[in-house]
């Protein structure tokens, strides 16, 4: 009896304490819309741009540090749905099992598109094909024309390949000529040393290279594409630019997405703010692809008095 009067009181006791604890003070963000800093991440496969932009914002927002973590487009969808980053950059939008995913942790994905980008087909300086239809590099990349190229994307779990196999209509390439590197700048220096290479990239890799591939970018040249089943440019073939692509000429184009979970205003907010903005979308110009709106330009007109 008189061990569980003792049981009893240090019960007691023990639940004084606890009560009397000082309960933790809940961990408050330290970014804010133009501060601070958070973790992101971002398909490699456009990471040009990315960077870019994140370069001016910086710049313009000094004690703005976004992290950015540059990954393939598995990868980074995963990092978003195990809540390891909670803004990423894609290529796509979400679809209805990650926004499932998401909303199950009262996450709450607002996605906005931010450019088109072009998917470039590259070949090395020497080679003599420069024109290559939809239907061919479908065909060759289901095995169904014979090719002598080694076909060579940028990562297993890309963007880009994923952009094929839609198009194709397949979830795998079963030809033993087709690769995959590490990333985007990989590839074009193969390409550059491999006269029977076709390399597939995102065209943001060209525009004003970085000194460590610069010597690469100009020992190949893009492909020009024609699309058979484009009922009004059937019989023409386009490079990648920013006018082919805002005519819908060029035939393999992809939008560029940024998908904000936060649900809160911080870092995030403020960033995917300055990427749609005007600002943001003059980046975008300046990178070679397509803003997802063009932004106007103000021309003044002086009167010139006799």
């Amino acid at each position: 009896m008189m061990n569980r009067k003792l049981l009893l009181l240090s019960f007691l006791v023990l639940m004084l304490l606890q009560a009397c604890k000082p309960k933790p003070k809940p961990v408050l963000p330290t970014d804010q819309w133009h501060e601070g800093s958070a973790k992101f991440a971002a398909d490699e496969s456009f990471k040009p741009i990315t960077e870019q932009e994140a370069y001016v914002f910086t710049a313009l927002f000094t004690k703005a540090k976004p992290d950015f973590t540059y990954k393939d487009e598995n990868d980074v969808v995963r990092l978003l749905l195990e809540d390891s980053v909670r803004m990423v950059l894609l290529s796509r939008d979400l679809d209805s099992n990650e926004v499932k995913t998401l909303k199950t942790r009262n996450l709450t994905p607002a996605t906005y598109r931010f450019a088109t980008d072009a998917v470039a087909l590259i070949v090395n300086k020497v080679s003599n094909d420069t024109l290559i239809s939809v239907n061919e590099i479908k065909k060759m990349l289901t095995g169904d024309a014979k090719t002598t190229k080694n076909i060579v994307f940028d990562n297993p779990g890309s963007s880009l390949l994923q952009y094929f196999k839609t198009l194709c209509g397949v979830s795998e390439f079963k030809p033993k000529n087709i690769f995959a590197l590490k990333t985007n700048k990989e590839v074009i220096q193969y390409v550059s040393t491999h006269p029977d290479a076709l390399g597939i990239t995102s065209f943001s890799w060209y525009d004003e290279p970085d000194s460590d591939y610069a010597d690469a970018v100009k020992n190949v040249k893009i492909v020009a594409v024609k699309d058979e089943n484009n009922k009004k440019y059937a019989n023409e073939y386009f490079k990648p630019s920013q006018t082919t692509l805002y005519l819908k000429q060029y035939p393999l184009s992809r939008s560029l997405f940024v998908v904000n979970c936060t649900g809160r205003i911080g870092l995030a907010t403020g960033f995917t703010n300055f990427v749609t903005s005007e600002k943001g979308q003059r980046i975008i110009m300046e990178t070679g692809i397509l803003p997802d709106e063009i932004p106007g330009r103000e021309i003044n007109i002086k009167k010139k008095f006799n």
